[in-house]
């Protein structure tokens, strides 16, 4: 490379892994996360050692005296006095060292810090395009999210590597309206074009993913006999058949059992199991748990009523199992729901918290169990729970299925999805506006981070206790992100990067709001209507003003 250097490095920075450089900058291309390198010789190769910016401060500044006045230059006042102004545009520009990379190895620090007095050079777009991203753009398992902030849009394209956050999960972290949502839908789409094909679970409880059925005509998604596929469910549109759920599964529905629960429970399903076979309901279940320990047959309905221990556990059993989406007969086939080349979006918006937490523990349970069976080869192709392929769940409001400092019904099965679903081919992805709220382990386990704009300071600290592959300085940017800016770092990329998010290609399913425009187009549209008489009195001030005392 016969680049022109653009600084001289000065020495070795405050940490081991950094250096300071002096550079004139005047065409202020060295901003905070750019990329530059120097040369090294090792074991008589010569290598490009890349690094990122991480701070900038003046060398030295024009005397504070030349600065008082507004309305007089400092540099035509440091002319007349004799000063050269032009020392005084030097800055110190610290580097934090990532190394040269090997397309094995990734990043290898050397070790050797560059030489005082020698030249740094600015990493240019073909360097970046070919180390930051661990696969090309349109290959197997790209997914082409945006840009390289630091750079024209389009210039250096940031590529994310589906085999990393598919394997080792994935966490979008942003304030509201900071673009996590339109980010979400970016990666959707490069999941289900033709050079991925995945197998995508969107659980939406806002209903903000159904634009994504666009998919279905858009040319850039269809390729010969390929085209994607997009099913929106609704909570009536899925059903688990009860005698489907094992004995765990049962167990893990009802929490904070006793241990008389847990036996009375393993007692009554053994029973329907060896009375019905594969094929039993709930109200025979409920039989069995009021038959108890007795030796009362089984369709018995009155056995052991009074024991305030059974009773409580028919109760919990109702509460949980008389769910729309629990049937006696009726079973959606976990490869309908999920398969490849189709994206499903569980829209959960319609029905309460509590309902969709029961919704999403028992379809992830089955799923992460489905797999389990058919790696394991315990299932056959003819079975239920065959699901010969991963699966990659995407999770919007992450904070209310998994929430920090408490256990809830789904809380359990994603810690284990995200601490075993790599052997399996269970994947996650976490969308969060309060990572504060949501439960550390669970964040900790997600090895591919998309971080956006965050201002509360105990988010931040969640990130930065829970998250260890960002560093530190790009941590300090998350409050002046602009909309549709992150950092992304992890298992996907080779080092933490600042990007710019790329368009969707279809539309965004959740706009802000332009309520001043609304309240014109309500008034311009009933215009012809008689207004309300005006009154010298509101309805509330009647109300508090004829209760006043005084």
């Amino acid at each position: 490379m016969n680049a022109a250097p653009v600084g001289i490095t000065k020495g070795p920075g405050l940490n081991p892994n950094e250096y300071i450089f002096i550079s004139r900058d005047s065409a202020q291309n060295l901003r905070h996360g750019e990329f530059v390198y120097y040369h090294v010789q090792e074991h008589e190769q010569e290598r490009l050692v890349l690094g990122r910016i991480t701070h900038r401060e003046l060398a030295k500044s024009l005397p504070d005296g030349l600065l008082a006045e507004p309305s007089i230059s400092p540099r035509d006042m440091a002319d007349l006095l004799g000063y050269e102004s032009s020392v005084f545009d030097l800055f110190y520009i610290t580097v934090s060292v990532l190394g040269y990379y090997d397309p094995v190895l990734g990043f290898v620090n050397p070790r050797i810090p560059p030489a005082s007095g020698g030249p740094i050079f600015i990493a240019d777009n073909k360097l970046l395009r070919d180390t930051l991203c661990r696969v090309p753009l349109n290959t197997t398992g790209a997914v082409h999210i945006g840009s390289l902030l630091s750079r024209q849009d389009n210039r250096v394209p940031v590529v994310l590597d589906a085999r990393g956050f598919t394997s080792t999960h994935l966490a979008i972290i942003a304030s509201t309206g900071a673009g996590k949502s339109y980010l979400a839908g970016v990666i959707i789409e490069e999941l289900m074009k033709p050079n991925n094909r995945a197998a995508v679970l969107v659980v939406d409880p806002h209903a903000e993913y159904d634009t994504l059925t666009e998919m279905q005509n858009l040319d850039v998604f269809v390729q010969e006999e390929y085209r994607p596929r997009v099913r929106i469910f609704r909570p009536k549109d899925i059903k688990v058949r009860i005698s489907s759920l094992e004995l765990g599964d049962l167990r893990y529905l009802l929490p904070n059992l006793s241990e008389k629960m847990h036996y009375a429970l393993g007692q009554a399903y053994n029973r329907v199991k060896r009375e019905y076979g594969e094929r039993w309901t709930l109200s025979q279940l409920l039989v069995a748990i009021r038959a108890g320990e007795s030796e009362h047959p089984v369709t018995d309905p009155h056995a052991d009523e009074q024991d305030p221990t059974i009773n409580a556990l028919v109760w919990r059993v109702n509460s949980v199992l008389k769910s729309p989406i629990f049937d006696d007969y009726a079973n959606l086939a976990l490869r309908d729901l999920c398969t490849p080349g189709q994206c499903t979006i569980l829209q959960l918006n319609e029905i309460p918290e509590r309902e969709q937490q029961v919704i999403v523990a028992t379809l992830l349970r089955r799923l992460n169990q489905a797999r389990m069976d058919t790696v394991r080869q315990r299932a056959q192709a003819e079975s239920e729970s065959y699901l010969p392929y991963p699966v990659f769940v995407l999770i919007e409001e992450a904070h209310n299925f998994a929430p920090a400092n408490a256990e809830i019904i789904t809380s359990q099965v994603l810690k284990q999805i995200l601490s075993e679903g790599r052997k399996f081919g269970i994947a996650v992805g976490l969308i969060s506006q309060r990572p504060g709220k949501l439960d550390g382990d669970v964040l900790s386990q997600c090895m591919t981070q998309c971080i956006m704009r965050i201002v509360n300071p105990v988010d931040q600290s969640r990130i930065a206790e829970s998250v260890e592959t960002v560093g530190r300085d790009l941590l300090t940017e998350l409050p002046a992100l602009s909309k549709g800016q992150a950092i992304i770092a992890g298992a996907s990329v080779n080092t933490p990067v600042l990007v710019r998010v790329r368009s969707r290609l279809t539309p965004h399913g959740a706009p802000d709001p332009d309520a001043p425009s609304q309240w014109r187009s309500y008034l311009a549209g009933a215009h012809d209507e008689p207004l309300p008489p005006p009154s010298t009195t509101s309805g509330a001030y009647s109300v508090f003003r004829s209760q006043d005392p005084f």
